[in-house]
């Protein structure tokens, strides 16, 4: 079962959090985990502001980046293409939502992901009506 992450829900697998445990659930069901190219970049913002702000160290800061790296080495990472583009797009002149947001959409529309897991309820609510079956964490 390919499993697609948007960047608010992987993050929970690094960051103890509501919705951690179902994230973990989720990641051992799949058989292939799916992330937009965008993805990265917004969960090491997330470790960065945490370290900023004092909530962890520099060295684990240092292993949740490592974790995550290693993770991602098996994900189907979804680069930002035409066709994402397109489905993109699409979602964003249906949904109110931000640009970053019809991205993850867009790409697990093109992943052909089973299942869409994400933490914010508006960006749900748009893959449902992409076709996606979600879950919320």
């Amino acid at each position: 079962m390919r499993v697609f992450f948007d960047a608010s829900a992987f993050v929970k697998r690094y960051i103890a959090e509501t919705g951690t445990d179902t994230v973990l659930e989720w990641c051992d069901r799949a058989t292939e985990i799916g992330l937009s190219g965008i993805a990265l970049p917004e969960i090491v913002s997330a470790f960065c502001r945490l370290r900023r702000e004092n909530r962890i160290t520099d060295a684990q800061y240092r292993q949740l980046k490592s974790l995550l790296l290693l993770d991602i080495e098996d994900a189907a990472i979804c680069d930002l293409t035409p066709a994402v583009m397109a489905q993109t797009i699409s979602v964003l002149e249906y949904n109110l939502l931000r640009g970053v947001d019809a991205i993850h959409i867009g790409s697990a529309v093109t992943l052909k992901a089973d299942v869409f897991v994400s933490a914010d309820q508006r960006q749900l609510e748009a893959a449902l009506g992409a076709g996606l079956r979600v879950e919320a964490v």
